[in-house]
């Protein structure tokens, strides 16, 4: 079954293991999401809890917002998204979900937007090699052949400069080294998507073994 919290990345750090293996970790502070909705089959043709995280000011929600959480009784959030895949009979409506739902040891996917990086040439972006640096070249950091003659124009999915980064990506199966009940804080070995203070969801993996 599925389970899942809305969190920030603070950073990262590094920790010690019982054995003295050094484990970079990514910190995620999850404040207690608030269930703001259950969504079932006879209502909504699916069944999904959908989580509330971060308050916002009541001056920046409307008035369709702030009815929404009013059921809840809690603040209106700034971030709000679904879980779908869950047991909607183990949450009630207002109930906080925290970072003990997750254990030391448990695999999870995370889910976030990545950084974004602008314009860049085509070996940022897609890794291709430059061409020599030397005075006689005139072909240094370009694109490079844009394909045969014969079709007399640029094929779709050939590699090019352009926008990079702000996508939205999920790295799997990455390993939770320990969990801060107090400080609401999950610790997660490796990096994750995003700059800090960047919104990401930490879900039970769909392909631990």
């Amino acid at each position: 079954m599925t389970k899942g919290i809305l969190g920030r990345k603070i950073g990262m750090t590094q920790v010690f293991a019982e054995n003295g293996d050094l484990i970079p970790v990514t910190v995620i502070e999850a404040t207690p999401n608030v269930v703001l909705q259950k969504k079932t089959v006879e209502t909504d043709g699916y069944e999904a809890i959908q989580l509330g995280f971060a308050d916002k000011p009541e001056r920046l929600a409307n008035k369709p917002e702030t009815g929404h959480v009013s059921k809840a009784n809690t603040a209106p959030k700034r971030f709000i998204r679904e879980f779908s895949g869950v047991n909607t009979s183990d949450f009630e409506v207002g109930q906080e979900v925290k970072v003990d739902i997750f254990a030391e040891g448990d695999i999870v996917d995370v889910t976030g937007v990545t950084k974004g990086k602008g314009f860049q040439g085509v070996i940022k972006r897609h890794g291709q090699h430059r061409g020599p640096m030397a005075h006689g070249s005139r072909y240094h950091r370009r694109p490079g052949s844009m394909g045969p003659i014969a079709p007399n124009r640029v094929f779709k999915q050939k590699a090019l400069p352009g926008r990079m980064g702000g996508e939205r990506v999920t790295v799997q199966n990455l390993q939770i080294v320990k969990v801060d009940a107090e400080r609401n804080l999950l610790l997660i070995k490796g990096n994750v998507p995003g700059p800090r203070k960047a919104l990401v969801t930490v879900k039970a993996a769909v392909k631990a073994k």
